[in-house]
């Protein structure tokens, strides 16, 4: 099997690649998290005209239908430049459950206007009860004439402050279901999270919804976008990952100390070295993770995507911790990018489960590697 990239591929990540480095610099960034929107809508609408926000919608509805590993690459590049945007929660969440989820009807209205950058999605499911769990949650969906009503309380839902629409997960008779919600009908707490994303607590009080799809449980679409959004941040932390190596050992090279640039010293190699060690880790498992998308089984997907998450999210501590540490005391400061880094893996490594409740699970499936 042929792991390197394709010439489409290697195309989309030069064009992406190209856009963030003249556009994302560590000061422009900076600027946008202290803006009131936290983001940049002109690059917003530049990404749609580069089909980026319709990458993996089918062509008819505004798409450019491609598939897991066209996503990784742009994953992987705003890591690299730590992109701001609400790509995560209207693209790679919002998109794909109404693109799993839905009618053809709600497709159809929904995806192009989401690939044109015209409409912001949020898919709000964590409750203050919850912890990882997405069954384990109080908001209620009641039929109210040809409609329904939701009631409950959810907290820290990605892109939720900017959202035009969210996608809220609710107990009905069937199990859980998925609904449409504008943004308008509930009540918004909005704030910057920990990673400088935007987020948002929403308040719930008999808003008026309309049932994603036609079942009221939507429990198997859940499942299938939380693993590939899994997957997405597998991605992204590889390049934040590779991008603070990068600085760690470009700062050794440059940093003088006893009159010579403290790259010489062998300890400071080693520990670099480590680090080198620990991305190419991270970097095969989130392809293994991209790769176990494809199969069949959603019990098998899940256990090599929930695999693949604890290796990368452990990497993702020793790079973080090391580079804050090569860099020195200027590694702490939040004018230099690096700590801005650590904070976004750090905050991947808490998003959907935690390195100890996936060694569990993944534990309690037999492990990654089963004995013949």
């Amino acid at each position: 099997m042929d792991f390197d990239l394709t010439d489409e591929q290697r195309l989309l990540a030069d064009t992406v690649n190209g856009l963030l480095d003249k556009r994302y610099d560590a000061n422009t960034r900076l600027k946008l998290i202290d803006s009131d929107l936290g983001w940049s809508r002109e690059l917003w609408s530049q990404y749609a005209e580069l089909g980026l926000l319709g990458l993996t919608f089918d062509e008819q509805y505004g798409g450019a239908g491609m598939g897991p590993a066209e996503l990784a690459v742009v994953m992987e590049s705003f890591g690299r430049a730590l992109v701001l945007e609400p790509f995560l929660a209207t693209v790679v969440l919002g998109g794909s459950l109404v693109a799993e989820a839905g009618t053809p009807e709600q497709k159809a209205e929904i995806l192009p206007k989401v690939a044109a950058g015209e409409l912001l999605l949020a898919f709000a499911f964590t409750e203050p009860d919850s912890r990882w769990s997405v069954t384990e949650i109080a908001t209620t969906a009641k039929q109210h004439g040809d409609g329904w009503q939701l009631s409950g309380e959810k907290i820290a839902v990605l892109g939720g402050a900017a959202a035009d629409k969210l996608i809220v997960s609710a107990r009905t008779d069937d199990g859980i279901g998925l609904f449409l919600v504008e943004a308008d009908d509930v009540a918004r707490a909005p704030y910057a999270m920990q990673d400088g994303l935007r987020g948002a607590d929403v308040l719930l009080a008999d808003a008026p919804a309309t049932l994603l799809g036609t079942s009221g449980d939507a429990l198997a679409a859940i499942d299938t976008v939380i693993d590939r959004a899994t997957a997405a941040l597998c991605a992204e932390a590889v390049g934040a990952m590779a991008r603070m190596l990068t600085m760690t050992v470009d700062y050794l090279k440059t940093r003088v100390q006893f009159g010579q640039p403290i790259a010489v010293f062998q300890a400071l190699q080693f520990r670099s070295a480590d680090m080198y060690v620990s991305l190419e880790q991270a970097r095969s498992m989130a392809l293994l993770a991209r790769l176990a998308l494809a199969g069949d089984d959603p019990v098998e997907r899940r256990r090599l995507v929930q695999a693949a998450k604890i290796q990368v999210d452990l990497s993702g501590k020793h790079v973080s911790q090391e580079a804050i540490q090569l860099h020195g005391g200027i590694g702490m400061t939040m004018e230099y990018p690096v700590g801005h880094y650590a904070k976004r893996v750090t905050v991947i490594s808490k998003t959907f489960a935690d390195v100890d409740h996936l060694l569990a699970q993944v534990g309690a499936g037999g492990g990654l590697v089963h004995a013949p």
